[in-house]
């Protein structure tokens, strides 16, 4: 059995679950371009009610994220809506906005959906994602030590595998469990459970690294014999139940 070393901790492991946004891709990379695309949008759609329902400075909160000068997205809030809602909560997030400016909330939510359209299509046509720093490495060390690995997150079927096929990873997965594929979403133990019993593994045996506490929550329902945060920014405030946190993949190393 292969030994997971981090930090002080040697753990022997048969698998690791990952999450995506955030530990396998740099979610900025890809969902930072969605949000300015988003907010781009819903602004235009409130400077067409009338210049005084614009977000303005309160644009922020709208999906925690962090905006330079000229209002650009350049970081996130990691415990807020851009690193842990799904589709779903985001468009509902957003369709809020339009509904409380006046908009009836079928309408409302009808050109959120349009806007999340192109925007997802221009993802598309850029293929905007970047994996993390050190993360082919690591993944080439996995496949050495004949780890079986697999991808639990809160995005939908048809995104998590254009975005790993984009980075290249895709063959490094034995399955990819979605959002869309469970009842219960993160943090839940379903995803978990369902990656092991499709991967053959025991969750005593198995590993997660993800980016928000909803991940390490998952994995501690799970049993899951190591749940590891991922803060590139090195905050740890939000992986509460984390077992150990690391600032990237440099920090981890497989023996056999």
């Amino acid at each position: 059995m292969a030994v997971l070393h981090v930090n002080e901790l040697a753990v022997p492991c048969k698998g690791i679950l990952f999450d995506k946004d955030g530990t396998l891709l740099d979610l900025l990379a890809t969902w930072g371009t969605w949000a300015n695309l988003m907010l781009e949008g819903l602004e235009n759609q409130l400077a067409l009610i009338g210049k005084e329902n614009r977000l303005g400075s309160g644009i922020a909160k709208v999906l925690g994220t962090v905006h330079d000068a000229a209002g650009k997205v350049i970081g996130y809030d990691p415990a807020g809506p851009l690193s842990m809602a799904t589709a779903e909560e985001t468009g509902g997030i957003l369709a809020w906005q339009l509904y409380s400016a006046g908009v009836p909330w079928n309408e409302a939510l009808a050109r959120i959906t349009a806007i999340g359209k192109e925007a997802m299509n221009e993802l598309r046509r850029r293929k905007s994602a970047q994996p993390l720093p050190d993360l082919l490495p690591f993944l080439q060390q996995c496949a050495a030590a004949s780890l079986k690995l697999g991808v639990v997150t809160s995005d939908g079927s048809s995104t998590t595998g254009e975005q790993l096929e984009w980075m290249g990873i895709t063959g490094y997965f034995d399955t990819v469990v979605t959002r869309d594929r469970v009842t219960h979403g993160k943090p839940a133990p379903e995803m978990a459970e369902t990656a092991c019993r499709e991967l053959g593994l025991r969750p005593a045996e198995t590993v997660i690294i993800g980016d928000s506490n909803a991940d390490m929550q998952l994995g501690k329902g799970a049993g899951l014999r190591l749940s590891v945060g991922i803060s590139p920014a090195g905050s740890t405030a939000h992986l509460l139940d984390a077992d150990t946190v690391i600032s990237g993949f440099h920090q981890l190393r497989l023996t056999i």
